[in-house]
């Protein structure tokens, strides 16, 4: 399933930077450097897994676990 997402993502972006490109010819560098850098985004965030990433405070509740007998009583 994974693959087949990151498989279907990776054609769709090339295909995007495909038929925009032509167009992108007599822009400037900036706005070849935003197209190309949201492409690239999107891409990088298929291959994390974002509904199951833990969230910050799981991450402070793992730094400060081991203090927590030094605050509660």
């Amino acid at each position: 399933m994974r693959l087949a997402l990151f498989s279907g993502v990776t054609i769709a972006a090339l295909l995007i930077l495909w038929f925009e490109w032509p167009r992108m010819k007599a822009k400037p560098i900036k706005d070849k450097a935003a197209l190309v850098s949201l492409l690239l985004i999107g891409w990088l965030l298929t291959m994390l897994d974002l509904p199951n990433t833990p969230g910050p405070t799981t991450l402070l509740e793992a730094i400060f676990k081991p203090f927590r007998g030094l605050v509660e009583k």
